[in-house]
């Protein structure tokens, strides 16, 4: 995925009418971490339960390596808009990483980590907001005709 690409598409969802702030930031913060191949993806509302933050992004990743990747790309495209981090936990060689954005936290776990801490179900009753399904890493569609190749 081109450095390009990432900004154009984050861009877009940032500066889309149709989703206020912060939840422009959430939903670009889902987009990046989806098209980094992570998984079980939710952007929670959190706002009546948390005064730490109005969205929590929770994800999974299936190796470190990934995990960081996402977490970096999301510290550089909010950086490009001039937003740093309140804080930052566990980027290095952890099972869980924290991106404290202000009105958005992310989270990010290692698969079989993300079960031990329950994060998902302290806050289960949370409103939980639809990602499209274009957020997601896919790759070149199938061809439908049979080209004679093989």
């Amino acid at each position: 995925m081109s450095n390009t690409y990432t900004q154009i598409e984050f861009d877009k969802i940032i500066q889309d009418p149709k989703l206020e702030l912060p939840l422009n930031n959430a939903m670009a913060c889902a987009w990046v971490m989806g098209n980094f191949k992570g998984f079980n993806l939710k952007v929670l509302d959190v706002s009546k339960r948390s005064s730490l933050a109005d969205y929590f992004i929770i994800g999974s990743a299936s190796n470190p390596t990934q995990a960081t990747s996402m977490a970096q790309e999301i510290l550089f495209q909010f950086k490009r808009h001039g937003t740093l981090p309140v804080s930052i936990e566990g980027l290095r060689e952890s099972d869980w990483i924290l991106l404290d954005l202000g009105d958005v936290i992310v989270h990010i776990f290692m698969d079989l980590a993300r079960d031990n801490y329950g994060l998902d179900e302290v806050y289960e009753n949370c409103p939980q907001i639809k990602i499209p399904q274009e957020y997601y890493f896919s790759g070149p569609e199938e061809q439908s005709e049979d080209k004679g190749y093989f």
